[in-house]
């Protein structure tokens, strides 16, 4: 009896063992793979404790995924060493959809008589830009507002242009649009200096920074306009398929809380809230998973190591999951 009761404590330990190597050899390899320094040793031994908390939640995750019981699936990424709460203030700021609603021109409801089509990924159709990267920077506003005006204007002119997410950052500060760089903005009010200021200049002429810095905007280098804006009208997700499929990509609010560690599969977070939101995003489509369900095809701003290659599927038909139909919002071009 002794004997096995010694035996069955040694097989535990091995195992616990055996995972402490495998959290080991993650580690380092978040390390390598990130690029990531730390500036005291005090810094990387927490670091690495939040990382080896937030691994074994992915794990847990992970077992439940695969045994059929969530959605999607979790995996380490860039934010793998962050706590919950500074993971949202780095990246997530609260957006005020009431005051956003009063900024626009148009709103959309669907005629009765529509059909959209089962699904549609206006990527496959050259309207979508390479998925950026905002950085260590709460600027997610400005690169929904190019990511809808980019796919609206190849809509429309069936010319693809990459805009400028620092003209924004820097030149749409000031009253009345008051967006607020890396500490936040809104896609409204981002669209509204567009329409106001004539236009916004190309990437490849005003490229992003990631810090607020002085306007230099230049009319010569105008990579869009916009003419007005519009809202799906009714927080309705069948105004919003309709719109996604005949106009294009809408930029749309979310509660980003829960996707720190995201990594596939239709994203389906019943937690998730309608009315607290705090990252905008983009709807580029929408379709159907065997597994997961309904879903909205979403670009994010987080690179591509992020997400499915920097893309989420957004649960559909949930009754506005995450309040994606909340404020949806796309330029008239």
């Amino acid at each position: 009896m002794k004997k096995l009761i010694l035996f069955v404590a040694l097989v535990g330990y091995a195992q616990a063992l055996s995972y402490s190597d495998v959290l080991e050899e993650k580690w380092n390899r978040f390390q390598l793979d990130y690029t990531k320094f730390y500036e005291t040793e005090d810094e990387s031994l927490l670091r690495r404790r939040i990382f080896e908390d937030n691994k074994r939640m992915i794990d847990n995750h992970n077992r439940r995924f695969m045994a059929g019981k969530e959605s999607y699936e979790m995996g380490v990424n860039q934010f793998t060493d962050l706590l919950p709460k500074e993971f949202e203030s780095l990246m997530l700021s609260s957006i005020n959809i009431t005051e956003a609603e009063g900024l626009i021109d148009f709103r959309y409801t669907a005629p009765r008589d529509v059909v959209s089509p089962r699904s549609i990924d206006w990527r496959t159709k050259g309207a979508v830009t390479r998925v950026k990267n905002q950085g260590r920077c709460g600027s997610c506003w400005a690169f929904a507002t190019t990511g809808t005006l980019e796919g609206q204007t190849f809509v429309k002119t069936g010319r693809l242009v990459s805009l400028s997410e620092q003209n924004l950052m820097d030149c749409s500060n000031r009253h009345p649009y008051n967006n607020k760089g890396c500490a936040g903005g809104s896609t409204s009010r981002a669209l509204n200096y567009i329409k106001d200021n004539g236009g916004i200049n190309t990437e490849s002429s005003y490229p992003y920074k990631g810090t607020m810095q002085k306007c230099r905007y230049d009319r010569r280098y105008i990579g869009a306009t916009v003419k007005g804006r519009s809202m799906v009208e009714g927080k309705s997700e069948k105004n919003l398929a309709a719109v996604t499929a005949f106009h294009g990509p809408v930029a749309v609010a979310v509660d980003g809380k829960g996707m720190q560690s995201y990594k596939g599969g239709v994203y389906n977070n019943p937690n998730c809230s309608k009315t607290k939101l705090n990252h905008a995003i983009v709807v580029v489509g929408y379709g159907h998973d065997k597994r997961g369900g309904d879903y909205w095809l979403v670009k994010n701003s987080w690179g591509t190591t992020w997400g499915e290659r920097g893309y989420i599927r957004m649960a559909r038909n949930r009754n506005n999951q995450c309040g994606i139909v909340s404020f949806a919002v796309f330029p008239l071009v």
